[in-house]
């Protein structure tokens, strides 16, 4: 794991005692530099989401990880689910690929 991934993980879970939490980076499909952890998919189960709606979820997550996203993390696509909602569809979908800066460019 890459630091700022790992910083992610541990902030996550110290903070949320998840029952499922996964933090993949992927940056690799943007255009950043090779390397950069700068774009996260965070799938994240917690007894503190229960009875909370999706966008207050994701604040909690937002202000949990604001020093990461005021020193480099452009992007977190978030989902979100109590146990009970992860136990009955632990399915997430896909990221699709960036179609933003570079990737319109002619080559």
């Amino acid at each position: 794991m890459n630091p700022v991934e790992s910083r992610i993980y541990t902030k996550l879970g110290t903070g949320f005692q998840p029952v499922h939490l996964e933090v993949i980076n992927e940056s690799y499909m943007h255009s950043v530099p090779p390397g950069s952890e700068t774009h996260f998919k965070v799938v994240l189960a917690s007894a503190q989401f229960a009875g909370k709606r999706q966008v207050q979820r994701h604040q909690a997550i937002y202000a949990c990880l604001a020093e990461e996203l005021q020193s480099g993390v452009h992007a977190l696509a978030l989902h979100t689910f109590s146990p009970e909602e992860w136990q009955a569809s632990s399915q997430v979908p896909a990221s699709p690929q960036c179609l933003g800066g570079s990737k319109h460019d002619p080559q």
